[in-house]
């Protein structure tokens, strides 16, 4: 007996969430543990990365993560809809980092015209 199409996207929609759930338990276990861990001199991811992050460039990274997501799980439905919301958050994710690099060079580039004039 064939299961019916309704009962497949129903499957599938259930085992993504379920992998969705087990990717932000991940990423709680692991920001949550990083301060421990960093304790005991051994830091499971390195918080030279973070450091260096803006919090905008943090938001562009989930939202990129986000996009990929929502786009795969698109695919795997074969819901036009989540693709296409997907591919435009990971558009939207590129113009972030983008505009954070503009600003961030603009910065950089003052800092040395600045020191360039002794002020």
């Amino acid at each position: 007996m064939k299961p019916s199409l309704k009962r497949v996207n129903h499957r599938l929609r259930r085992a993504s969430t379920a992998f969705l759930a087990a990717m932000a338990i991940m990423i709680i276990f692991m920001v949550s543990i990083q301060p421990a861990a960093a304790m005991v001199g051994q830091p499971i991811l390195p918080s030279a990365t973070f450091a260096a992050m803006s919090n905008k460039k943090i938001n562009a990274a989930a939202k990129d993560a986000e996009g990929k997501l929502e786009s795969a799980y698109g695919d795997l439905t074969g819901d036009a809809g989540h693709q296409i919301k997907g591919k435009a958050k990971h558009v939207q994710a590129s113009a972030m980092n983008v505009t954070e690099d503009i600003k961030q060079g603009a910065r950089s580039t003052g800092k040395k015209i600045a020191d360039a004039t002794g002020e």
